[in-house]
């Protein structure tokens, strides 16, 4: 079950093995918008002996003081193994990169087939990418005004009545239920040219079929007051709200 410390435990409990287990994560997960509980996961590592690997894709250049992802918000930098992510998503870049030990660093240069037999970053994406790290870390304030446009958005969803589920970050989810009508929904904003991903069984559980909304910096209050109008008219002709 998502998010279950206790479900986790049993599984470590009952499926001792020779050698190291690991433990691996999303620290942002993609389609409800919630975090990894990455203490409680720590401390079952150490109380089970395990590693610990997660995947930042959506919370690096979003959290921390850096913008380096979840594992820097919660100050568990010497407690996770290996950290991955991409340079795809706040980056707006191409690319992906893995951190972790010196051994392990070496390792992947010369075992893994994806690092081996890949053709190497154009020189000039691997700069943008180095460009991209630079203002992540040195821009907070933009950083500051995703999470005011982000807290903004989901707390009027809210009050307007629609599900947001656990989403603690700038992707949030809107709810529907019905596949039909979260299309309907969809393609009614699409009209008024604004995109919201409706998002279905089986990428998501049956029966919680969504709109999946990504906040971003560049959206004035006066955009989100727009949609947030729309997404309000549109769920009252559907009988969602």
């Amino acid at each position: 079950p998502h998010c279950d410390m206790d479900a986790l435990e049993k599984m470590l409990k009952e499926d001792a093995c020779l050698g190291k287990r690991a433990i691996i994560t999303d620290t942002v997960f993609s389609m409800d918008g919630d975090i990894a509980p990455l203490h409680n996961i720590v401390d079952l590592a150490k109380k089970y002996d395990c590693i610990v690997i997660v995947d930042e894709a959506h919370g690096f250049g979003v959290f921390g003081e850096n913008g380096k992802g979840v594992v820097e918000h919660f100050g568990l930098e010497d407690d996770i193994d290996i950290q991955m992510g991409t340079l795809s998503k706040a980056a707006g870049c191409f690319g992906a990169y893995v951190c972790g030990s010196q051994k392990l660093i070496d390792f992947l240069i010369n075992k893994a087939r994806s690092f081996i037999y890949t053709t190497g970053m154009p020189p000039m994406m691997a700069a943008a990418g180095k460009r991209a790290v630079e203002i992540i870390k040195s821009e907070a304030q933009t950083r500051k005004a995703l999470w005011e446009n982000t807290n903004y958005m989901r707390a009027s969803l809210k009050m307007t009545g629609f599900n947001t589920l656990k989403s603690t970050t700038p992707i949030i989810p809107i709810v529907i239920g019905n596949n039909e009508k979260t299309v309907e929904f969809s393609k009614q904003l699409y009209d008024k040219q604004i995109l919201i991903s409706a998002i279905r069984p089986p990428t998501v559980p049956e029966n919680t079929a969504r709109l999946r909304m990504t906040m971003m910096v560049s959206h004035t209050k006066k955009e989100i007051d727009w949609v947030l109008d729309n997404l309000q008219r549109i769920g009252k002709e559907l009988c969602l709200i």
